[in-house]
């Protein structure tokens, strides 16, 4: 999962572009500073461009998700959970602990994003918690668990030796000079860890 941070690349919507050409599959638009208007208008640039490529979340608004026709919400941690639309609308939520994750998972909810688990530019005061915190949660729920915080593609193979399904990114592709390429890296590094985690007797 790729999360946005507009405050990282020249021109997010060309990097976005360039880190689906890269392979990344899941698109998640979150500013939470934008006022509505101004999230809706790159909500629909970004809708355009993940069209067909990658599913597209919008974090924390039903309405703008609505707008642009994305595949689901994304819920920060304290927000308060949302009705389904529809069967296929996709709802995931941020979480910070195991508990946090309990009651997410009660919640019926197709994904979780936990950390952060290593030390990160876009939450400079957070500590990490480390791999202890994906190893106490993955076994805990049946729902598909994502890293976030710090995940790279250096670090990434270690997330999912944790049990994690895998990495959601910001700065690791955003931040780059070529995100594509930052994507390509990730995918591949991805694709290794999932295929060691298969051949695990």
């Amino acid at each position: 999962m790729l999360v946005t941070d507009r405050t990282l690349c020249p021109d997010l919507v060309t990097a976005v572009d360039a880190a689906l050409s890269g392979g990344v599959d899941v698109l998640q638009l979150r500013e939470k500073d934008l006022p509505d208007s101004d999230l809706l208008r790159l909500a629909r640039q970004l809708r355009q461009v993940s069209a067909g490529r990658a599913l597209f979340l919008v974090n924390g608004s039903l309405d703008v998700a609505l707008a642009v026709g994305a595949d689901g919400v994304h819920l920060p941690q304290a927000a308060p959970l949302i009705e389904r639309p529809r069967p296929d609308f996709l709802l995931g939520r941020s979480v910070h602990s195991r508990d946090e994750a309990l009651a997410a998972a009660a919640e019926r909810l197709d994904y979780l994003v936990a950390g952060p688990v290593y030390a990160t530019r876009s939450h400079p005061g957070a500590a990490p918690a480390g791999l202890r915190l994906i190893e106490a949660i993955v076994p805990a729920v049946s729902l598909p668990v994502l890293a976030i915080g710090g995940v790279t593609a250096a670090n990434v193979g270690e997330v999912v030796a944790a049990g994690a399904s895998g990495g959601a990114v910001i700065s690791a592709v955003l931040a780059s000079p070529d995100p594509a390429a930052a994507a390509r890296e990730l995918r591949r590094a991805l694709d290794a860890a999932w295929a060691r985690v298969e051949a695990r007797p």
